[in-house]
Formats: C-alpha cells, sequence, structure tokens
C-alpha cells in the first residue's frame, strides 16, 4: 500500500488540492480559450487555473478601459455617433492597450496547447496526487458535484458556481468585481425601473461604460463552474481508481475458491464515489479483510447532450452558446440605448438568442456532421466489488453494501 502516497513529488501530477481550491489540468479546445481571451483579457488564462496571470490581465483590461472609456465608445459606434465615439477615446493608451489584448489571446493559445501535452504526459505518468487537504481556516476534497447545480447558482449571482465546487480565490475574485460593475452600472436600479413598465427612466439610469462589463463576466462564471464541476468528477473518479487497484488487488485473492469452506464470495457493485470508500471501510472496521476493488472501463457511446452528476464528458453543447450570449447580449445592450426596450430587454434577448444559435451550431457539428466519428463516454464506469467473509457475516456485510448505495448485491457459496 505504500506505492500509493499522495506526495505530490512526481516529475509530473494531474492536480493538486490546497484550502484555496483543487488545481488541475486536463484537455482542452484551444481556440475555446482563445475566444474566452477575446471576450475579455485574462478569462482564458483562469480557465487554465494560472490566476496571476489572468487577474493582471483582467484588471489591466479594466483599468484601461475606464481610461479610455472604451465601452462608452463601443455604445456610441454601434448607435451611430461615431464623432463622439472618436472624441471619448484616448489614442495613446488605446495603443498601449492593442498589444496587451492580443497577447491575451496569443499566450492562452498557446498555453492550452502546452498544456495538452504535459496533461497526455502526466497521464501515462499516472503519478499519484493528494485529494484532501486541511486547516484551521478550510477543508478541500475531492467529491462528486451536480454540474446543473452549478450552473443554477452561477445564474443567480455570479461566483456562486465557483464556490460550489470550492474555486475560493476565483469566487472572491468574480463576487468583488461584479458588485462594482452592478452598482456603478445602476443595473438593479434600471432593472427596477423596467419591471414597473418605465422602460425610459430605466435606460436614462443605466451608465453603459460600466454595464458592458456584466455580460462577459456573467456567461464567464457559468461555463468556467460547469466545466469545473465536470472535470473535478472525472479526477475523482480516476483518483479512486488508482486508490482502488493499489489496495484493493491484492494477490492473495482468490477469485477461483474461497479460502475456508464456511466462507462466501459477496459481490456487489457501486459507482464512484464516497459511498464506496464508506462501505470498505466499515467493512474492514468489523475485522473483513479479504476485499477485491475493480474500476470497470468506460462504455464507449454517443456523447451526451447535458453533463450530470452520473455521466459527463465536459464537452456538452453549451460552449459556444455561452459565448455568442455574451457577444450577442453586449451587441443587445449597445443597441438596447437607442432602441424602444432599452437595454436590458434587448441584451436578454441577444443573450438568449446568441445561446441558441451556439447551441444549434454544436448540434449541427457534434451529432451530424461527427456522428459516426465521435463515440465518446456516456455513463460513469462502475466498480465490482467482492468481499470474502464467513457464513454468518453474509446478511451483515450485505446491508452494509445496500446501505452504501450498493447498485446490486449477490453472493456466490462454493460449499
Amino acid at each position: 500500500m505504500d506505492n500509493f502516497k499522495n506526495t505530490n513529488k512526481a516529475r509530473r501530477y494531474k492536480a493538486h488540492a490546497s484550502i484555496f481550491g483543487t488545481t488541475q489540468i486536463h484537455l482542452r479546445n484551444p481556440w475555446t480559450i482563445a475566444l474566452w481571451s477575446v471576450s475579455f483579457p485574462g478569462f482564458g488564462h483562469l480557465l487554465l487555473n494560472k490566476y496571476l496571470r489572468g487577474f493582471s490581465l483582467i484588471l489591466w483590461e479594466i483599468f484601461i478601459n475606464q481610461k479610455v472609456q472604451l465601452n462608452q465608445a463601443i455604445v456610441y459606434s454601434f448607435t451611430g455617433h461615431f464623432e463622439a465615439a472618436k472624441e471619448v477615446l484616448d489614442v495613446r493608451l488605446v495603443l498601449m492597450y492593442m498589444p496587451v489584448y492580443l497577447f491575451a489571446i496569443w499566450d492562452s493559445y498557446r498555453t492550452t496547447v502546452d498544456l495538452n501535452n504535459i496533461y497526455i504526459l502526466a497521464k501515462r505518468e499516472n503519478a499519484p496526487f493528494n485529494s484532501f487537504t486541511i486547516s484551521a481556516f478550510e477543508i478541500n476534497y475531492l467529491d462528486k458535484r451536480n454540474p446543473l447545480m452549478a450552473v443554477l447558482w452561477s445564474m443567480t449571482i455570479p461566483s456562486l458556481g465557483q464556490l460550489y465546487v470550492h474555486r475560493i480565490v476565483l469566487a472572491v475574485f468574480t463576487l468583488v468585481w461584479t458588485a462594482v460593475f452592478i452598482y456603478y452600472s445602476h443595473f438593479l436600479e434600471g432593472f427596477i425601473y423596467l419591471f414597473i413598465g418605465d422602460i425610459d427612466k430605466s435606460t436614462a439610469s443605466l451608465k453603459a461604460q460600466w454595464l458592458l462589463y456584466i455580460p462577459s463576466f456573467y456567461f464567464f462564471t457559468i461555463y468556467d463552474s460547469y466545466v469545473s464541476v465536470v472535470e473535478n468528477n472525472k479526477l475523482f473518479e480516476d483518483e479512486q481508481k488508482g486508490y482502488l487497484k493499489s489496495h484493493y488487488q491484492r494477490s492473495i485473492f482468490n477469485l477461483k475458491k474461497v479460502s475456508k469452506v464456511e466462507n462466501v464470495q459477496v459481490f456487489a457493485t457501486f459507482e464512484h464515489s464516497t459511498y464506496l470508500e464508506l462501505a470498505i471501510s466499515e467493512l474492514e472496521e468489523k475485522g473483513i479483510k479479504n476485499i477485491l476493488a475493480v474500476p470497470l472501463n468506460n462504455r464507449k457511446e454517443e456523447r451526451k447532450l447535458f453533463d450530470n452528476l452520473h455521466q459527463s464528458d465536459g464537452v456538452s453543447l453549451i460552449s459556444k452558446g455561452l459565448i455568442l450570449a455574451f457577444l450577442f447580449s453586449t451587441i443587445g445592450i449597445t443597441r438596447g440605448f437607442v432602441l424602444e426596450w432599452g437595454p436590458i430587454i434587448w441584451g436578454l434577448i441577444g443573450a438568449g438568442s446568441g445561446f441558441l444559435i451556439g447551441f444549434l451550431i454544436d448540434l449541427f457539428i457534434k451529432k451530424v456532421i461527427k456522428r459516426k466519428q465521435r463515440l465518446l463516454r456516456g455513463k460513469n464506469s462502475e466498480v465490482i466489488l467482492i468481499v470474502e467473509c464467513e457464513e454468518h457475516q453474509k446478511e451483515h456485510v450485505e446491508n452494509i453494501l445496500w446501505k452504501r448505495l450498493a447498485l446490486g448485491v449477490a453472493e456466490l457459496n462454493q460449499k
């Protein structure tokens, strides 16, 4: 058992758990990361867990944008007031802004390619990593969570999805800036006026320079929390597989014959979860040591439209949808300042239209064009657990397995 120490001292390993969150590397689409950097410099790096570089780029973007009133100039341009757009911009600072903006896109793409290669090497090395950490301030551990819940919490207030998946640093950062944007854009004030039917007053109360930050932050936090939950779930399964193979596939276990005449073998199947380890630890606590655990490989099948707690491939049809939702909502907000229904309603219309178009594009690509080529992960793999015990312990063993949510239980008596 000593060969499965979570020391994180291997040459390459896939993850590290700290009190601030679980940092991991996994395969990503470089173009998706680059597009998030297009929406807001720094977002692509945050998706790669490169927080220092991501936060630096985001702060630079906000600083320069505020100095040159870039968002206000965008609104003037989309509403046809080109002279006003020219007047509000500071050419000197705009020229400083563009190189950093382009660097953020290029560097996030390049880093994604590099990390994908490193992940392949780390996966082949298959070194153990820590999955639990505790301190005086916080506890963090690998566990399975529901991607849909992450999306729903992120849709209420940006950052709650990150808190759900324990990305503490990113959650605090996005929450603080979301509060700043909402306050200075007068978004809630405009929403209240819109709710009571006063569209003109709602439009007049909104501050375009601050309002245009909100769509990018809002849809980014939804996407990030969703992907983080899916990848954490897969990481949990990989870590548990390694643990089970290291600790419960000993050569002393005889599948062909029980060790004593009065013994029986109890078979059970489980999904990957903490309940599986709770069952094993409870059996060992009762003095039952002859246990075999066999993690099964995944069954190949067509990808699902939406990931959930029990089946996830991490590439459901929301990536392009959320990116286009940000883009279209930004256009809707800018045009809404001169249209009848105002920025908020047109921003919502743009967000919904963009998401639907992106969803349909992904659906067409992944379900029509590549249907025959693409066979990816569907259901989570299961684990076969075999427990050898004495005849009088059989009922107690089965009760423990059922209590810990076994999918099925059967016995084999070779007398």
